[in-house]
């Protein structure tokens, strides 16, 4: 489950053109850093090699050396004859030995180091080397600063030397090497052969490293390609997805614009007919009124025509706008008294029809310290209006008393409209909750009349201007007793 939710999280994740040059940023330093890092191992592996392989060289050296100068010595013990010929070339053999820096260039410096009387003595002359070997003496030198080292050397080491016979190699800061081979003709140490020898393969390392070099900058060059390749690719593809995706959301919000106006006008058509229906109302009694207007009657006549008349004409301009513009609904400049707003739709709309079927009566309990609002006196009229109606309607009986009351709190600045009626209440699926949050009796086309055709607009757009024009507070419910009430909060 977790790895499908993964798979699935993964697959919405939309890749931008950003997401791709960050990632072609990453790979390109992860390559390089890749190729330093290989440089770095291989030149280490190459300077610990060349190491290894200088001291074996050197020692190899050495040895080869010592193993000559002990044959020969071994070979001229027992043929040594008192010819000064044979003497010429035996010193001329020895002399080749102590002259291996003459011959290798990487060797500095080659002598016999031998102990007499634990004296140690420097021997790199064929002829001296001839002396002692006749137990001839007097031409040992001792030990002066150019072998200082090597004697040093061998002094510190010597009883190491003496007791294992292996050749000893120290390695200084220089980077040469310091090689003492015990030098034992006949099975007896009489002292060691030292060689100086700084070997140099750093030719070897750079040709390596040179060519290394070579093939990093082929290889990065050739991904460092196939990657710009990809990232051409892809962005070019997250282009032509994002230009896509643009196309359909501009069609699609087209789309939506014009479904929107066409709601718009829908319910334009029916505020139309919704109004349409109470101005005809109101114009029944206009006409009426007129009919009885009488010189004792015209001046108590005249405001209530007013106000039947300026009705009319805000329904007009409502069918004008399916949108009314926000300012004609709440304004500074409007300064509307509920309460008389309350008291002329009861007194000249709703007991002007029951004083002649006696179907409902009103109780009212107006707060008189209820403000005035900012909104027009004949938006308020279109949103209180419908609701007494439908108070009536759902109602279902006779002589259905009609309560309505205001009350002001002043400590939290807030105003309540109360609604109520002692009717059967409203039906409890009308005041369940639709998916958008809002109670069903509030929603288009939903009566709690029977007759379903041309109803359902009153509650809906008493709603929609509470709610979303006048930015009020609405509610429905059934009371505990019998009933039901609507509520108006307003924040002023």
């Amino acid at each position: 489950m977790k790895k499908n939710t993964l798979s699935e999280n993964f697959g919405r994740y939309r890749f931008e053109f950003k997401h791709l040059t960050v990632l072609l940023i990453i790979l390109v330093a992860f390559q390089i850093i890749l190729s330093v890092i290989q440089k770095t191992s291989l030149e280490n592996f190459l300077e610990k090699t060349q190491h290894w392989y200088q001291r074996d060289s050197a020692e190899r050296m050495a040895n080869l050396n010592t193993t000559s100068l002990e044959l020969l010595v071994e070979n001229i013990n027992n043929s040594i004859d008192k010819s000064e010929e044979s003497k010429k070339k035996i010193i001329q053999s020895f002399n080749i030995i102590f002259s291996q820096q003459l011959l290798e260039p990487n060797v500095r410096q080659t002598c016999l180091i031998i102990l007499k009387d634990n004296i140690p003595y420097i021997i790199n002359d064929g002829k001296v080397f001839l002396d002692f070997l006749n137990h001839k003496t007097a031409e040992l030198s001792p030990v002066n600063n150019d072998f200082k080292i090597a004697a040093d050397l061998f002094l510190e080491h010597k009883q190491e030397l003496m007791k294992e016979e292996e050749i000893f190699s120290l390695l200084d800061e220089d980077q040469t090497f310091h090689i003492l081979v015990p030098f034992v003709p006949h099975g007896e140490f009489i002292g060691v052969f030292y060689m100086k020898n700084k070997p140099n393969f750093k030719f070897i390392t750079e040709e390596i490293l040179s060519s290394y070099d070579e093939v990093a900058i082929i290889y990065t060059s050739l991904i460092v390609l196939g990657l710009l390749a990809m990232y051409y690719i892809s962005s070019y593809t997250v282009r032509e997805r994002d230009e896509a995706k643009t196309l359909f959301y501009e069609e699609r919000e087209e789309h939506l614009k014009d479904q929107i106006d066409h709601n718009k006008e829908a319910m334009f058509t029916k505020r139309i007919y919704h109004t349409h229906h109470k101005a005809e109302k109101v114009m029944g009694f206009i006409k009426e009124d007129l009919r009885h207007l009488t010189t004792e009657n015209i001046s108590s006549s005249k405001d209530k025509l007013n106000k039947y008349a300026n009705f009319i004409s805000r329904v007009i301009y409502d069918m004008k706008w399916y949108d009314p513009p926000i300012h004609t609904i709440r304004n500074p400049i409007f300064s509307t008294n509920i309460n008389e707003v309350i008291k002329f739709i009861v007194d000249n709309l709703f007991l002007r029809i029951s004083k002649s079927t006696n179907v409902f009566s009103f109780k009212l309990d107006l707060d008189e310290k209820l403000p005035n609002v900012k909104i027009n006196e004949f938006v308020v009229w279109e949103i209180l209006e419908p609701l007494i109606q439908n108070s009536i309607d759902h109602s279902k009986m006779k002589n259905v008393v009609i309560t309505i009351s205001t009350k002001y709190d002043e400590k939290s600045k807030i105003s309540l409209i109360e609604i109520k009626d002692n009717g059967i209440g409203i039906k409890k699926d009308l005041l369940e909750f639709n998916e958008e949050g809002i109670k069903k009796i509030f929603t288009e086309s939903v009566s709690t009349n029977d007759e379903k055709t041309n109803r359902g607009y009153g509650c809906y757009i008493a709603h929609q201007m509470a709610t979303k024009r006048c930015l009020w507070i609405i509610d429905a419910e059934n009371l505990n007793e019998s009933g039901a009430k609507f509520s108006l909060v307003i924040k002023n």
